[in-house]
């Protein structure tokens, strides 16, 4: 009579087992902290098992189509998945930045119109400031140079 060797292979059957869940899950990791493509062809080569196996288990699964789902939104990102900007994130900062460009618009309004009126005080005062600063502003916002304004 042969002996029962059953328990054996089930315990080797199980260790292969989690050795290639765990190949998998690293090479999951490793590839999307480069920032590679991550589908389950580039997953199997790396990990060195098989796609059908890949198919077989759900987490798995699920996390290599969610990662190549981020990738197809994205594909110029070389960024892993958890250093991405979400789009209400982009979208705040977007919201931010408008109202702070609002606000400098606002500034140099206001400051435009203090300069044209410290030039006119100026000019009724039979004071000619030097000639960089005697340049009115430009019309309508446009910009003829960048240089700064002398002292008032």
């Amino acid at each position: 009579m042969r002996a029962d060797n059953s328990k054996y292979l089930l315990a080797t059957a199980r260790h292969r087992h989690e050795l290639a869940r765990s190949k998998a899950i690293r090479a999951i990791r490793e590839l999307d902290a480069a920032g590679a493509a991550v589908t389950f062809r580039i997953v199997a080569t790396t990990a060195e098992v098989s796609r059908s196996w890949l198919y077989s288990q759900p987490d798995i699964r699920d996390e290599v189509q969610r990662l190549r789902e981020l990738n197809r939104r994205a594909p110029t990102t070389s960024l892993p998945a958890h250093h991405r900007s979400s789009d209400s994130s982009l979208a705040r900062r977007l919201e931010l930045a408008n109202a702070r460009n609002r606000e400098l618009t606002e500034d140099n309004h206001r400051l435009r119109q203090q300069l044209a009126q410290a030039l006119g005080q100026l000019r009724h005062a039979g004071i000619r400031p030097s000639s960089e600063a005697a340049e009115p502003p430009p019309a309508h916002g446009r910009h003829r140079n960048s240089a700064t304004i002398g002292p008032c």
